[in-house]
């Protein structure tokens, strides 16, 4: 694979013993898939069907109005969110991936409640009679913010491929957003570097995140 922002992607031959490997756009690493334009709008998209496809198996207990809603939502918590966000560590998440994680968490939602699409109820009229907020995107935050910690503070390879710069010109146009951009306007930490130096005091850091997430952004 070669990871591009080129919409031409190069063509590599590598052999092994005479034989040429194939190269691919796509492929699945430790239950992640990883794409070829170094972004994770694919890996999201895979992550939100399988948690659907999970939820229907669950149906039959998640939409029963004789358990209480917050013991369903509990359900959900611990059997699906998991799988929705397994490796959102490493996620950036544009504003596009945001609306579509928030979709999917009303989408939860309404099916636990069994409001049909034809019922024309806002969605806080949903959080309401769900006896909850907005949280998947806090939690999912949150998760980054801790893993983020621990990579700076152990100063090792995953410490230098986040920081680290590459020699060359910036591409023209709007350039990407990177994870600790999305990590410093969510802990509102002012700069990036500011970020990074505030890891190094864990009690610090851990302040910043609980804060965070009690602003409920």
């Amino acid at each position: 694979m070669v990871v591009s922002r080129k919409q031409e992607l190069p063509i590599i031959n590598i052999y092994i013993k005479g034989t040429r490997l194939k190269q691919k756009d796509q492929f699945k690493y430790l239950g992640s898939l990883i794409s070829s334009d170094g972004r994770n709008n694919s890996e999201v998209a895979s992550r939100i069907a399988q948690a659907k496809t999970n939820f229907q198996k669950m149906k039959t207990v998640l939409t029963n109005k004789n358990i209480s809603i917050r013991t369903r939502r509990r359900a959900l918590e611990c059997y699906i969110e998991p799988i929705l966000m397994y490796g959102c560590e490493a996620w950036t998440i544009s504003k596009q991936t945001q609306k579509k994680l928030e979709a999917t968490e009303m989408w939860f939602l309404r099916r636990m409640l069994r409001i049909s699409w034809t019922a024309k109820k806002t969605n806080d009229t949903v959080l309401e009679e769900a006896h909850t907020t907005r949280l998947l995107i806090s939690k999912i935050r949150k998760r980054q913010a801790t893993f983020f910690g621990h990579v700076m503070r152990r100063e090792k390879l995953e410490n230098l491929v986040t920081t680290g710069m590459l020699e060359g010109k910036r591409s023209r146009g709007k350039q990407r957003e990177k994870l600790i951009e999305g990590l410093t306007d969510w802990l509102k930490a002012g700069k990036s570097l500011e970020a990074i130096e505030a890891t190094k005091d864990r009690k610090k850091w851990r302040t910043m995140i609980a804060n965070a997430v009690k602003q409920g952004t």
